[in-house]
């Protein structure tokens, strides 16, 4: 990882392109970013949702996907989650330095989530919006699960998603992305404290 600063951490930063018979898929992160964002992955539901994403976790996030959406989005929701948490993982390096824990309670009017992180090394997600719409638009909201269980799998985290109260279903899903983003964020920023330190007994989060 570059080094820089008294903190002797900067630009963790990290570019990947994933190509199956059924996405293409060119994404760069900064997770030392402002959250500008460029987001093209083929569904308007799940650009919105990936920019508040980087919007509030100040995660700089370019992501251009061709997808088979001529099926459904499916394909395209997991493989930009599973190319999503490869980045995360390549951008923390050894994990040294990190706050590895974190959690936010999330308002979007009637709507609350509770997002909880720790940077663990172990993959686990527990998931419980309850959303009662099927879809939002054209895109089936049991796809949420799917992006976040990609995305923990290749980032390693833990990662606990659950409504506490909400009837919208947009509110819901809203309130779920940008409450995992600024948990996620708050977990993998530096704390001065462990700047030398893997935040663990064991010696090592991978």
């Amino acid at each position: 990882m570059p080094l820089c600063g008294e903190m002797g951490i900067t630009m963790r930063s990290a570019k990947i392109s994933r190509k199956t018979s059924e996405t293409d898929i060119r994404l760069t992160v900064n997770l030392d970013g402002t959250g500008k964002s460029k987001i093209n992955a083929g569904c308007g539901f799940l650009d919105h949702m990936l920019t508040l994403f980087s919007k509030h976790g100040r995660f700089d996030m370019e992501i251009d996907c061709i997808g088979d959406t001529n099926v459904d989005y499916h394909h395209t929701t997991e493989d930009i989650g599973i190319v999503l948490g490869e980045a995360f993982l390549k951008c923390l390096g050894n994990m040294s330095g990190i706050r590895r824990y974190a959690d936010v309670f999330l308002p979007m009017d009637e709507a609350l989530v509770l997002a909880a992180v720790d940077v663990s090394g172990r993959a686990h997600l527990e998931y419980s919006l309850d959303i009662s719409a099927e879809k939002i638009g054209d895109f089936d909201t049991e796809l949420i699960r799917e992006f976040f269980e990609a995305f923990v799998r290749t980032s390693r985290m833990t990662l606990h998603i659950r409504k506490i109260s909400g009837v919208n279903s947009h509110h819901i899903a809203e309130a779920a992305f940008k409450g995992a983003a600024r948990a996620v964020s708050e977990a993998v920023s530096v704390d001065e404290r462990y700047k030398n330190e893997i935040p663990s007994t064991k010696g090592t989060l991978l």
